[in-house]
């Protein structure tokens, strides 16, 4: 599969979801677009027509408030059909603006509490350790998200168990809810603090789809420390008046502002 078309649907799916369901966060999906095209393009082993298979890799977005960028990704590689994207947010739709695994085939999680997914993540990995299962676990954190305590816990235990099966990636885009990160709560040094927690670290371009495949298709032998990958990337990246603002945390696309977002992604050139 082409990611570098499959992000740019995503893309083009974020804005038109959030516009339809006039619901937030569009900024954090174009973020990370390329993460998730990566991964459901050619990273992780899936099978769509049979999303409870045992053998297939697990996936938490724990930044659960940018769930449109995951639906559409779904919909997209077959977990259930296009069309459902347009009833995000919507009264009595399934697809919720935090992403919800209630009858959304493909949803490991219901996240959006911030601080929660990697602590399951790991839970998850554990339980393959012991049962001796190949499958990994990829768990997609925000940045902000990184200030809550209990994802430093799960760190602590990852490292202790030698996780090998667990990958946690950090959407760096160094723009949280109200602020930037640095001036919410620092996180930097923010590989050495990883590396002091035992894990294994590799800082990528977040929107170099060759880069990403690298470091997420690496296998690890058992035994040695889980892997964190943080990817830098730009907040609203592929929507030009969106890139590196707060402003499109929260804020919906309408009007000349959606039609001007949607220009932009039907003209951007993908290599």
């Amino acid at each position: 599969m082409d990611t570098r078309q499959l992000a740019l649907k995503i893309r083009r799916h974020a804005v038109l979801m959030t516009h339809q369901g006039k619901s937030s966060h569009v900024a954090s999906a174009l973020s990370m677009a390329d993460i998730v095209a990566v991964l459901y393009g050619q990273v992780l082993r899936k099978q769509p027509d049979d999303p409870r298979w045992p053998e297939r890799d697990r996936f938490i977005l724990s930044k659960g408030h940018a769930g449109a960028g995951v639906y559409a990704a779904l919909a997209e590689t077959g977990y259930f059909p296009v069309e459902w994207l347009q009833g995000h947010c919507a009264q009595g739709s399934p697809l919720c603006g935090h992403v919800s695994h209630l009858g959304i085939p493909g949803v490991e999680l219901s996240t959006g509490s911030l601080g929660h997914g990697l602590s399951v993540g790991a839970g998850m990995a554990y339980a393959g350790k012991m049962d001796k299962k190949n499958f990994r676990v990829f768990v997609l954190l925000s940045d902000g998200e990184c200030d809550e305590g209990s994802n430093w816990e799960a760190i602590l235990f990852a490292a202790h168990h030698s996780l090998s099966n667990l990958i946690a990636i950090v959407d760096y885009n160094k723009i949280q809810s109200l602020g930037p990160v640095a001036e919410t709560l620092a996180l930097e040094p923010f590989a050495a603090k990883w590396l002091a927690f035992g894990w294994r670290v590799m800082e990528v371009d977040g929107h170099d789809h060759d880069r990403l495949a690298a470091a997420l298709e690496i296998r690890p032998e058992p035994g040695t420390p889980p892997t964190c990958v943080i990817a830098h990337t730009v907040k609203g990246k592929g929507v030009s008046f969106m890139e590196n603002t707060v402003l499109w945390h929260y804020r919906s696309p309408q009007g000349e502002e959606f039609e001007a977002a949607l220009a932009e992604l039907e003209d951007e050139k993908v290599a």
